[in-house]
């Protein structure tokens, strides 16, 4: 019998957080690789709408892991559902996405079970019989293969962009769908949840936005900052900044990309005046169309931009906003 890889989902408020699927790609060329058996679960108060969902995807099977106890989240009661689960279900490996709530409950989990997690992994490689993750050290600088030593079940987490979520391969058919009702006893949650933290007020989470306009020092003064911020306005996206612009106070910290802010894989980023250091690039190189307009021609960010505008963005960004304000007007 094959071993089996159990990817968890993740929902928020009753929806499916868009890395899941991006795990769900990791687990699918896994077991391509491994000849593993892939299924994956769903944990929450009522989540069988959200199993379905994930079952019209290529896998054998999806756990809607279900109790009352469960909505609003807390890492008790996550840890108490899948620590049964998992037991009773026996994967090999088991596979989550590096988000804040996962980073909270799976140190928790791991331990619970006497296990060890390799997490906020970017890639994978098989060696022989023994699978290797690939996980960035020194901010970037460095690449560690990590192997597990210990007994299954494996925890790993997977970065922000390290799969492509689009490239997950649906099932010829719908995969079963299995309830599993799980026992939380009542002195197991021991905090009562508020509303879901935000560093700043309107913060957002720019690991969900599709397209992202970012700053650096080429901006030169924090009242330019408005001519990014109509661009990201008429693209439909979200501001965001280096480093030195959040520690200038130019932009709040929840907008900062890079490896001690927010790492992102949208659709599109735009990086205006960013030279494109190791941190910066760690939090958004996972991005599948990045676009870079500096004026130094060496800049860093262009060995790593699918287009490169060598020129000064205050010269560019202007009439680009004219052009994607015309292109919306035509449609």
């Amino acid at each position: 019998m094959p071993d089996t890889i159990l990817v968890v989902a993740e929902q928020r408020e009753g929806k499916l957080n868009r890395v899941s699927w991006e795990t769900l790609t990791a687990g699918q060329a896994l077991a391509a690789e491994t000849g593993w058996i892939l299924e994956a679960g769903i944990v929450g108060g009522g989540v069988s709408g959200l199993a379905t969902e994930v079952a019209s995807k290529k896998l054998s099977k999806v756990y809607a892991v279900e109790s009352p106890k469960l909505e609003p989240y807390t890492p008790d009661a996550f840890t108490a559902a899948l620590k049964q689960v998992i037991g009773s279900k026996q994967p090999k490996l088991v596979l989550m996405p590096h988000t804040y709530q996962v980073r909270d409950f799976v140190p928790k989990l791991a331990t619970a079970m006497g296990r060890t997690v390799i997490s906020d992994c970017v890639g994978y490689k098989k060696d022989g019989d023994k699978l290797l993750f690939t996980r960035q050290m020194f901010q970037g600088k460095l690449a560690a293969d990590v192997s597990f030593t210990g007994d299954a079940p494996w925890f790993v987490t997977f970065q922000n962009g390290a799969f492509r979520g689009d490239k997950v391969e649906g099932g010829a058919s719908a995969a079963p769908v299995e309830t599993v009702g799980v026992e939380i006893g009542d002195g197991v949650v021991r905090n009562k949840p508020q509303e879901i933290f935000k560093e700043a007020k309107q913060a957002v989470d720019l690991t969900q936005a599709e397209i992202i306009v970012a700053v650096g020092r080429g901006i030169k003064e924090q009242k330019n900052i408005d001519l990014a911020k109509q661009l990201a306005e008429a693209l439909g996206g979200e501001i965001a900044a280096s480093r030195p612009i959040c520690d200038s106070g130019w932009l709040p910290m929840d907008r900062q990309i890079g490896s001690s802010g927010q790492t992102v894989a949208p659709k599109l980023y735009l990086a205006l005046g960013i030279s494109g250091a190791i941190q910066h690039i760690v939090g958004m190189k996972g991005a599948r169309t990045i676009i870079a307009v500096n004026k130094d021609s060496e800049a860093p960010i262009f060995e790593i931009a699918d287009f490169a505008v060598v020129g000064n963005l205050f010269d560019v960004v202007p009439p680009l906003i004219e052009e994607v304000k015309k292109a919306k007007a035509g449609n």
